[in-house]
């Protein structure tokens, strides 16, 4: 469906302005698909991306400046949503043993069998985008690039 049918708008100041919407609403719609699937888990889009981070440095632990650095949502208080995993199971935090300052963060089995039934279940809103063929998703991915310079 058109934009323009979607948030009933007719007429945009330009085209950027409409490609700006577009890529909000987009994004927006996307979440919602992800954040419906993770709230049966207890989980947020954030602490999904944790665990991510966490499994592809796994078996090895992380500081939390790295997870800072890597996550999707920069604003994100890195440390609040760690005491959230860690209270479910799914990390577990150490002290650094080089900086006894710094907090060193990896997942459990638990996070790693919760990441395995998401993968399979994440398959799902993948198969949304497959309207795109591949070449439009590379454009697409290309382009996103470029307007992040």
């Amino acid at each position: 469906m058109k934009i323009e049918e979607e948030i009933i708008q007719q007429k945009f100041e330009s085209d950027y302005h409409k490609a700006a919407v577009n890529i909000f609403y987009t994004s927006n719609w996307l979440a919602n698909l992800h954040t419906d699937l993770f709230k049966p888990y207890n989980l947020t889009i954030p602490q999904y991306n944790i665990l991510r981070i966490l499994r592809g440095q796994y078996p090895g632990v992380v500081n939390l400046k790295l997870i800072k650095e890597r996550m999707l949502d920069k604003m994100s208080d890195v440390s609040r949503l760690i005491e959230r995993l860690r209270e479910k199971e799914l990390v577990e935090r150490k002290i650094c043993e080089s900086d006894r300052r710094h907090m060193d963060v990896c997942i459990t089995q638990k996070g790693l069998d919760l990441l395995k039934t998401l993968d399979e279940e994440l398959k799902e809103i993948n198969r949304r985008l497959t309207i795109l063929t591949e070449a439009e998703m590379a454009t697409l991915n290309n382009l996103l690039d470029k307007l992040r310079g």
